[in-house]
């Protein structure tokens, strides 16, 4: 690759450097004469040029016309057929001081040039008028000056104030001027001209003003040169044209022209001398096909590349567990690398909600219009992917209203992309902690918050056909959405993703001040162990305290520690939110701090379960809302109803089947 690159670049050098090939000269001439290129049937010494007409003196870098009065060769220009030549032009100061009127004759003799019509314009600068006359005498065009009382060299336009300007009908032999109606604005004052000039080359001003014993300056003009059809000579010509030259007076002047294609250069009128080009157009078009097979061979790199990662992260796997599972109803969607680099902004910065031990979420948009949260792992532990498989298709078919929704996952990229739903309002921990008007963590809020939190977690662990286990339940991993309703977010991936030990992430997985003492010291993982985790989330919720505080001493650090103590103490409704102690409803904050209490015991098998966890709280909730809340009732009719805790969906959601 680094190889078709080099050429690359040494190709793209080569058709961008000039080519020494081109041909404008007849072979042993010269084709420039100072800076000015003089291209055939025009040509320096004898021998070079077409006919006589054409010979050019190359006097101190300076290019003459010898056959008509060594008229200076401004430029060339072989599309066109034109030349730019310096001519003279007789100043009217002279003779107006004596008669007040001049006839100004210009002729080109016999000579194959004429007077181009589309490039020169006739002028007038002064103050009054002035025609051009043909070679009978006739009217060809004039213009008229209004004078105003300011120098004719101050311009810089010509629109009829001290100058003006008008076309020629036709191509010109010979023509006259007559600037009978022209003077000077005052006396003393500038003197008025009137001339034929190469629109491109005029500066208006420029040829005016000129004092009273000066009698000539120069004008540039445009000549159109002919040829005739014997002169070129059809094996010299690449491309021939014939071009009518109308003259006035119902005359025409018949000439042909030679022509190169678009993509050629030098002169048409030499054999050959228009091939100049083609090998730099070679060059190119050489650079253009190895381009093409360059992105060919990076497009194929680039799809291997995401074959061998979409291997390396399970994705065959992937597909064998969705075929082999004919009760699953909604397929992992596969997203491309692609998809979510345009959904991201390419992971932009600016797109980024958070970073963690596991990684990095970024907020996206798909192309269908969903927000969406894109995580991107740091590391993935190659030897845990049948189970982080098997959890990405189980967490696919969770449709609960309490659980952030996977939509699903990119496996093309070098470590796997989770995308799930995107929850607005924040985490549960800045609600605790950065408490707000605007959402008042009020003691039915936290009842509300716990139960729901509780009923996820009790779902995950007994309604799915797998028992999903969340391993890093914490305030920080609970999402509350637009409705500011509880989603727990994170499950069942932590466990699977390699995370760099922090101050407070150990190498067993799950965070200090929520881990369950028993998994640290044992590594066994159990439903047990999330049920401890949310514990210590019940005690946040209580008492307004970080599970980590170095405000408290020595073992009371531990915000479980220190709640357990105050407890075992009967100093409980000290260490409680005063807020939610104001409130009232003491016996079911207490029948909370119970279930609390319950919940942190260091013998798992002396926890409760999560389910047993949801319908206590349920039950306490129940007993301090208002008569009328939806579950009030089916406690007095003999209890609370499981299955409604348990599946609570959203009401637009049907409810997927896991058993």
């Amino acid at each position: 690759m680094k190889l078709l690159q080099l050429s690359l670049v040494i190709l793209i050098s080569l058709a961008l450097a000039p080519t020494s090939t081109l041909i404008y000269a007849r072979p042993g001439c010269t084709d420039m004469c100072g800076k000015i290129r003089i291209p055939y049937p025009f040509g320096i010494g004898t021998g070079c040029y077409i006919n006589e007409w054409y010979a050019v003196d190359c006097n101190s870098s300076t290019p003459y016309l010898s056959a008509i009065n060594n008229l200076e060769l401004l430029s060339l220009n072989l599309e066109n057929q034109t030349m730019a030549v310096n001519f003279s032009m007789n100043s009217d100061c002279v003779d107006t001081i004596r008669n007040n009127s001049q006839i100004l004759s210009v002729d080109l003799g016999e000579s194959p040039f004429l007077f181009s019509r589309e490039d020169n314009k006739f002028t007038v600068e002064g103050c009054g008028n002035a025609v051009i006359l043909d070679q009978g005498g006739n009217l060809v065009t004039g213009c008229s000056t209004i004078c105003q009382n300011q120098t004719t060299n101050q311009r810089d336009d010509c629109y009829g104030i001290n100058c003006c300007q008008t076309t020629i009908p036709y191509y010109l032999k010979t023509y006259s001027i007559d600037t009978t109606g022209l003077q000077r604005q005052s006396p003393g004052g500038v003197c008025g001209s009137a001339f034929l000039v190469d629109e491109q080359m005029y500066l208006p001003g420029r040829f005016s003003g000129q004092s009273a014993i000066v009698e000539n300056t120069f004008v540039p003009i445009s000549l159109r040169w002919t040829l005739r059809l014997e002169e070129i000579g059809e094996r010299d010509c690449s491309s021939m044209a014939r071009e009518t030259l109308y003259l006035g007076n119902g005359t025409n002047n018949e000439s042909y022209k030679c022509t190169c294609r678009p993509i050629e250069e030098g002169s048409p009128y030499l054999t050959n001398g228009c091939q100049g080009v083609s090998i730099s157009v070679g060059v190119l078009l050489l650079v253009a096909i190895i381009f093409a097979l360059y992105k060919l061979l990076k497009k194929t790199k680039d799809k291997r590349q995401k074959a061998r990662f979409f291997k390396r992260n399970g994705g065959l796997l992937l597909k064998q567990q969705e075929s082999a599972d004919e009760g699953i109803v909604n397929k992992t969607t596969l997203f491309t690398a692609k998809e979510l680099e345009k959904a991201t902004d390419h992971f932009s910065e600016n797109r980024i909600l958070g970073r963690g031990g596991q990684g990095t979420v970024y907020k996206g948009m798909l192309t269908d219009g969903r927000i969406v949260a894109v995580k991107r792992s740091k590391i993935v532990d190659e030897s845990q992917l049948e189970q982080f498989i098997n959890e990405v298709v189980i967490l696919s078919q969770v449709n609960h209203r309490n659980v952030v929704k996977l939509f699903g996952c990119c496996l093309e990229t070098e470590v796997p992309l989770l995308v799930s739903e995107f929850v607005s309002n924040g985490t549960l921990y800045e609600h605790i902690h950065n408490e707000t008007e605007e959402f008042p963590m009020t003691l039915n809020t936290r009842l509300r918050i716990a139960t729901e939190i509780a009923g996820a977690l009790a779902y995950l662990h007994s309604v799915t056909s797998i028992p999903i286990y969340h391993r890093d339940i914490k305030s920080t991993n609970i999402l509350m959405d637009d409705k500011f309703r509880a989603k727990v977010s994170d499950f069942g991936t932590s466990r699977f993703v390699s995370i760099d030990q922090t101050h407070l992430t150990t190498l067993v997985k799950g965070t200090f001040g929520y881990l369950d003492p028993e998994y640290f010291q044992s590594s066994q993982f159990t439903e047990k162990s999330d049920v401890y985790s949310f514990g210590v989330v019940l005690v946040e919720l209580l008492t307004g305290e970080r599970p980590i505080s170095m405000t408290r001493i020595g073992e009371h650090r531990s915000l479980a520690t220190h709640f357990m103590l105050a407890m075992e103490e009967g100093e409980g409704m000290a260490v409680f939110y005063q807020r939610i102690v104001e409130e009232g409803g003491q016996l079911e904050v207490m029948a909370v701090a119970e279930l609390a209490v319950r919940c942190l015991n260091l013998n798992g098998k002396n926890r409760p379960t999560m389910k047993e966890v949801a319908l206590e709280l349920e039950r306490i909730r129940s007993s301090y809302v208002p008569f009328g809340h939806g579950y009030r009732k089916s406690m007095y009719n003999g209890g609370i109803d499981e299955e409604m805790i348990l599946l609570s969906y959203d009401d637009d959601m049907t409810s997927t089947s896991m058993t």
